[in-house]
C-alpha cells in the first residue's frame, strides 16, 4: 500500500491484517506466513474480540476460523458486515463442504481456506481478496463435488 508523506516522498505502509482463532498455534502459524509481506495488527480468540477488534483496528484483512466461542466466525462476520465494517474477510477454517463454504461466502467474505492447505494457499486468498478477487480452497472445491 502506498501513501504520501505530507513533506514529500511515499510511505509505503503493509496492508494490515486481524487474524482470530482459538487455537493459538493456527493464528501463530498464519503469522509466521503473512508476516513478512504484511503487518499482523491483531490476534483474537472468540468472535465477539474479532467483532469488537476489528471495529477498532479497522484492519483491511480478517482472516477468521469458524467454530470460535461466544460468536463464531460466521456470527461475526455477518456482524461486522452489518456494522459497515470494509474489512475483507477470509475464513481459514478445517470445514471443507460446500454448505460452509456457501455460508461464508454469503457474508461478502472473498476467502475460504482449508488449514491443511495453509502454507500453499492463504497468500494466494489474501492477495485475491486485496484484489477483490474470490478465492477457495482447491480442497473445499473438490469436497463440494
Amino acid at each position: 500500500m502506498l501513501n504520501f508523506n505530507p513533506s514529500g516522498g511515499p510511505i509505503v505502509t503493509k496492508v494490515r491484517i486481524l487474524l482470530a482463532d482459538d487455537h493459538p498455534g493456527f493464528t501463530e502459524l498464519a503469522e509466521r506466513f503473512l508476516q513478512p509481506e504484511f503487518e499482523i495488527v491483531g490476534k483474537v480468540a472468540d468472535g465477539q474480540s474479532l467483532f469488537d477488534a476489528a471495529m477498532r483496528l479497522e484492519p483491511e484483512i480478517v482472516v477468521t476460523d469458524i467454530s470460535m466461542p461466544v460468536l463464531n466466525g460466521i456470527e461475526a462476520a455477518e456482524q461486522l458486515k452489518k456494522a459497515g465494517c470494509k474489512s475483507r474477510i477470509i475464513f481459514l477454517t478445517v470445514h471443507q463442504g460446500a454448505d460452509f463454504v456457501g455460508r461464508c461466502i454469503s457474508t461478502d467474505a472473498l476467502g475460504f481456506v482449508v488449514k491443511s492447505q495453509i502454507a500453499t494457499e492463504l497468500l494466494t486468498a489474501v492477495r485475491d481478496a486485496l484484489a477483490g478477487h474470490v478465492f477457495v480452497s482447491q480442497i473445499a472445491q473438490i469436497a463440494s463435488l
